[in-house]
């Protein structure tokens, strides 16, 4: 802003609907459009609106000092007028959320060649249903929800699991792991989702977007950040089912595998998502949306820069 440089936004993570018209990300609400919910959601706007004052006034400090004049009343006032663009499908989205006329959706912007190639014992898998499950890179050391993922699916019988822990935990941490289960470190997500029948995630936008983009249902443990809004968009729209992280144990895990398993509606829902991302070619539409909008600033300047050649040479006449 400061030296003029034109600038979009890309969320590359749940977009924060401030209007109250929705919940908030951080918050694993339902959906619902009464005043009650919507007086509900505004007083969430104004809590996390409190959790982020103290970057916001990091911000505030470095604009006065640099001169900047800024409307700090106003919601998004420094937020890009040219393109704001998310990598979640509107399909997926909670319905008539209020948006800017710079936003834009999209869709994931995963491709399958930009990956770094991950080593795996593909000669382990059996060709037995595959249930995959990663928590995600982040906030991935919660021992006790890999155990039960593991005994949770023990019990399910004609299964093979396979389960990333990530590198916050040793393997040895988890205790045994059951002869039908791969447990690695890191894993090729995108082929093994390919291969899959469900998925259990923490409910990251990739992780998430990259479930649907292949038709895999999911079984949601929010943990933090925008993954509790994800998880209540899971079950909104009925691609999966979501268990609280707080108040997790082996029976309600057990129980939201087996109803999304047993429950072809699941499954069909995830591949109409499928398809519609296929539709979307999110990564295309946003390189779009990017070279229009920064179009339109060239043929400003250009328009600006001949105004001002053409009064510079009357002045001169």
């Amino acid at each position: 802003m400061i030296i003029g440089i034109p600038y979009a936004h890309i969320w590359n993570v749940l977009p924060i609907d401030s209007s109250g018209a929705t919940p908030p990300c951080l918050f694993g609400w339902d959906y619902e459009d009464t005043p009650v919910a919507r007086a509900r959601n505004m007083e969430a706007v104004k809590k996390m609106s409190s959790v982020f004052q103290p970057i916001q006034q990091v911000a505030r400090s470095w604009a006065e000092d640099h001169g900047l004049q800024i409307d700090w009343d106003t919601p998004n006032a420094t937020i890009s007028k040219l393109a704001v663009i998310t990598q979640t499908p509107k399909e997926f989205d909670f319905p008539d959320v209020p948006q800017a006329p710079a936003f834009h959706y999209a869709g994931p912007f995963h491709d399958d060649y930009g990956r770094e190639r991950v080593a795996f014992p593909w000669e382990r898998l059996t060709g037995e249903p595959l249930i995959y499950a990663s928590m995600g890179t982040l906030v991935n050391g919660l021992t006790d929800v890999f155990r039960m993922i593991l005994k949770a699916v023990a019990a399910i019988p004609g299964r093979q699991l396979v389960l990333s822990i990530g590198s916050n935990i040793q393997m040895d941490d988890i205790g045994p792991i059951p002869a039908s289960a791969i447990v690695v470190s890191k894993a090729p997500q995108l082929e093994l989702l390919k291969r899959a029948e469900l998925c259990i995630t923490h409910a990251g936008i990739n992780t998430t977007l990259e479930s649907l983009a292949l038709g895999v249902p999911m079984v949601a443990i929010p943990v933090g950040f925008d993954q509790p809004g994800i998880a209540a968009r899971i079950v909104y729209h009925g691609v999966g089912e979501s268990v609280p992280v707080a108040s997790i144990n082996r029976e309600d895990l057990s129980g939201a595998i087996q109803k999304v398993l047993g429950n072809p509606n699941y499954r069909d829902t995830a591949r109409r998502f499928h398809r519609t991302i296929a539709q979307t070619h999110g990564l295309d539409r946003a390189a779009d949306v990017l070279e229009r909008a920064f179009q339109l600033v060239d043929e400003s300047r250009v328009a600006l820069w001949e105004t001002g050649n053409s009064w510079a040479r009357r002045s001169n006449n």
